[in-house]
């Protein structure tokens, strides 16, 4: 759990534990696997991927516009990090969205 926090932290210094704590409890067995704990913002599919089951199953947003407005500004953020973590990209998204409560 620490190394998703400090993960996160390298991009919002005040990042909350206990949602990181609940997106890493979401994502489940999901973080085992290596390819699958990490986002890749140069497929098309897993980021239509991260919107439909991250943005809009879980955070409950509809606007497709707004959502794939947050997940590019992520992938901007985040350019530089060649693997960047799910746990990250799905803490930034929500961030982004306003929607970090709705964890």
């Amino acid at each position: 759990m620490s190394d998703y926090l400090t993960d996160v932290r390298h991009y919002d210094a005040a990042a909350d534990e206990a949602v990181v704590a609940k997106i890493v409890k979401h994502l489940g067995i999901a973080l085992r696997n290596r390819d699958s704990s990490l986002v890749s913002c140069s497929d098309p599919e897993e980021l239509a991927r991260v919107r439909t089951n991250w943005v809009e199953k879980k955070l409950g947003l509809t606007d497709v516009a707004k959502a794939d407005a947050a997940i590019e500004s992520v992938c901007a953020t985040m350019k530089d990090d060649r693997t960047k973590s799910r746990v990250t990209f799905y803490y930034l998204t929500a961030k982004a969205l306003g929607a970090l409560g709705s964890i």
